[in-house]
């Protein structure tokens, strides 16, 4: 059965085409669902697909030649990812893996110079998405380099409340499971500092905590931690 235009039609990646492209493209796509922790394809696997999440979270992993993991980014839904293609790459530079239950779009990568060429805006909107991801990369690289633990953690905590934030009646809360080794992995710490900075910041009023749930209750306070300032 065809798929319906309206699942890509609002989404950034596909803004300003006409419903004939929509369709067009829609007749190579192929929807997949992934249950939580599922590998949607592998570091340095062979890249045969490029992907849209319609549902859900997708963790990016790193793996260091070292064998640690670093979580690279999350991807939201309406996102473009396994973008390998567009990159010049192969293979794929990390993992990603379901955070959550998740229902994506793939494409072959043969689809790829078509796209292009018939529909520019589409080109134009993933190299947006690219050019984005690597000032967030610098950023991060910058935050390494720059700041101390407590601002990388607080700082991580923002981004993510701002890509994913759901507003609760105890503040914002990060609408997808994550774990204090998550968030340590994403700001190249330990387990042991940011479970202690989190129940220190919990004690303060800033976050409230709970099993794979991080919910701000100040990001007044948080923003100002990221800046390396504290509330008087």
């Amino acid at each position: 059965m065809a798929l319906d235009r309206s699942l890509i039609s609002g989404l950034p990646p596909f803004a300003g085409l006409s419903t004939a492209a929509l369709d067009a493209i829609l007749l190579q796509a192929r929807s997949v669902r992934f249950a939580k922790d599922m590998e949607v394809f592998g570091q340095d696997q062979e890249a045969g697909h490029f992907y849209l999440l319609l549902s859900g979270h997708i963790r990016v992993v790193r793996t260091t030649p070292d064998g640690d993991q670093v979580i690279a980014r999350y991807i939201n839904e309406g996102e473009l990812f396994g973008i390998a293609m567009a990159m010049g790459r192969t293979t794929y530079p990390a993992s990603a893996v379901a955070a959550v239950d998740c229902v994506v779009l793939t494409w072959p990568n043969s689809a790829w110079p078509g796209f292009q060429a018939q529909h520019p805006t589409f080109g134009a909107n993933a190299y947006q998405t690219i050019g984005n991801r690597l000032q967030d990369t610098q950023a991060r690289v910058d935050e390494m380099a720059t700041q101390q633990v407590e601002q990388r953690i607080a700082s991580a905590i923002l981004r993510l409340v701002t890509q994913s934030g759901r507003k609760t009646s105890d503040g914002i809360e990060i609408d997808f499971p994550i774990t204090r080794q998550d968030i340590a992995e994403m700001t190249g710490s330990t387990l042991h500092t940011v479970s202690r900075l989190l129940s220190a910041w919990e004690d303060e009023g800033i976050v409230r905590n709970a099993r794979q749930k991080v919910v701000v209750t100040d990001p007044h306070a948080l923003m100002l931690l990221s800046e390396s300032r504290r509330r008087k």
